[in-house]
């Protein structure tokens, strides 16, 4: 029996020497917010500009009581016609048209995510879990997770997207060996900017904590029973 202990902390811990595990955080974790902006699809979707923005900016909220992320459309409360169209034919101003009812004239890439740069990830099978508690967007808009491993000067990535559909998520990205690369893992929500007061019928979409799957549990139990701590997941 202690030789079967043995063996499972064994195994266990060559598995976590290979493979890092994540999850989201609650508001307190190191988040960082980016927005890509591109030209609508009609306009031949050609990239903007993209920078850091601010996490409500993202339309992102945390709500740490019950453990959930939720990503809305993006807004802009800049009316000028670089954001939005004169859709109804009814604003006074054409050069200022945004407002309730006016359709949004750029094609929005929020990205919500952790961003690890102390080489831990690198070199590693690095597995994001968690849950889509919800997905309510329309056609409009979109929501992805994702873990992407950047060179050093962000030059290249090598990344993996997964589509937000309701339910668990689980998925491994094998990142690349090297110091200097960024890791990051979090969720992205893309589609057309929408004025504040419009928001609500094009849905949004809510995250939650990975839940532990019961082998696992298993396994940890069983080495406990040998007196053997395992690392715990973050």
């Amino acid at each position: 029996m202690i030789r079967t202990g043995v063996m499972l902390a064994a195994m266990a811990t060559a598995s976590l020497a290979q493979a890092v595990t994540v999850t989201a955080p609650n508001s307190s974790g190191p988040w960082n917010g980016y927005m890509n902006v591109f030209q609508l699809p009609s306009n031949g979707s050609g990239y903007v500009f993209g920078s850091g923005w601010g996490l409500p900016d993202l339309v992102s909220s945390f709500n740490d009581g019950a453990g959930t992320i939720t990503m809305a459309p993006n807004t802009i409360g800049d009316p000028n016609n670089f954001w939005y169209q004169n859709t109804t034919g009814t604003a006074p101003d054409p050069v200022n048209p945004g407002g309730p009812g006016q359709k949004g004239n750029k094609s929005m890439q929020a990205n919500l995510y952790i961003e690890v740069n102390d080489n831990s990830l690198s070199g590693q099978s690095v597995t994001f879990e968690g849950v889509v508690l919800s997905n309510t967007y329309t056609s409009a808009h979109t929501a992805s997770i994702f873990i992407r491993d950047f060179a050093p000067d962000y030059s290249s990535s090598n990344d993996i997207f997964i589509p937000a559909t309701p339910g668990p998520f689980s998925f491994s990205l094998a990142t690349n060996p090297g110091p200097g690369r960024h890791v990051q893992y979090g969720f992205q929500t893309a589609g057309e900017n929408v004025w504040v007061t419009d928001v609500a019928p094009f849905g949004n979409v809510v995250f939650g904590p990975a839940v532990p799957e019961p082998a696992s549990a298993l396994l940890v139990g069983a080495v406990s029973l040998f007196g053997l701590a395992l690392p715990r997941r973050r």
